[in-house]
């Protein structure tokens, strides 16, 4: 049975899911981190979180397929024990939070994604490997509460200089890991349940949609543009979530 949600929060939920394919596909997260506060809006931040991870692990399949062979390894094998720990930390602290707490969390997310993205070419330097692990565990940690790893992962490989190719290969790679290791703690702790499952199922044509429309777009629009939408939609959004948390 599907979830008895308002036409406005399936239309969040779409719009959701296909930014998230798009972004997957070809943009290595970029609008991926926009998903859960995006549909936290409309309906509970956790019940979004499990409504979207079975339809990002269905993304990963395809973005990996896709992508397989231009990762970089090492910088994966790096980062799997700091996104172990991250994941470990939300997995116990998650029943901590209420809804306007994850909203709460959710709206300085992204509120610190988007300075992140302004930021970005200031922190392009090379920096040393032993920064995989603060940024693994950042990253699984905000994963896990939100699907949010983006920032932490990014901060890390973008001044690794690795090439453009290899870049989003290993961010895909990285989120598919991460992906799987929350499988397990989401349905222990109920955040995936058969309504949600079916909710999910519904939407898979749309996420590999999306993940298509992003291998066909990455060669066809401007990066410095879709990550310029990229940062105003996280501070709308980053704000409108605090306002609601805090109403």
């Amino acid at each position: 049975m599907l979830p008895d949600y308002a036409w406005s929060a399936w239309a969040l939920i779409a719009l959701s899911t296909y930014l998230t394919g798009v972004s997957k596909g070809g943009f290595a997260g970029g609008f991926g981190t926009l998903s859960v506060p995006l549909m936290a809006l409309a309906i509970g931040p956790v019940e979004a979180a499990g409504l979207l991870l079975p339809l990002l692990l269905v993304m990963d399949v395809f973005t990996v397929k896709a992508w397989w062979g231009h990762h970089d390894a090492a910088e994966v094998r790096r980062l799997i024990p700091g996104l172990t720990v991250g994941v470990l930390l939300g997995t116990l602290l998650i029943g901590s939070l209420n809804e306007d707490g994850v909203r709460l969390l959710l709206g300085i997310l992204s509120l610190v994604f988007a300075v992140y993205m302004l930021l970005r070419p200031a922190v392009s330097r090379p920096i040393s490997a032993w920064w995989s692990l603060p940024a693994g565990i950042g990253c699984g940690f905000t994963s896990f509460l939100a699907h949010a790893g983006a920032p932490p992962v990014n901060l890390y490989l973008i001044p690794r200089r690795l090439s453009k190719e290899a870049f989003i290969a290993t961010v895909a790679i990285v989120f598919a890991t991460v992906n799987l290791m929350k499988l397990g703690p989401y349905l222990w702790l109920g955040e995936i349940n058969l309504t949600s499952a079916w909710a999910s199922l519904l939407l898979v044509p749309l996420a590999w949609f999306g993940v298509r429309s992003g291998l066909w777009l990455q060669h066809r629009v401007s990066e410095v543009l879709f990550y310029r939408l990229v940062t105003a939609a996280m501070a709308v959004v980053g704000v409108q979530l605090i306002v609601k948390s805090l109403g």
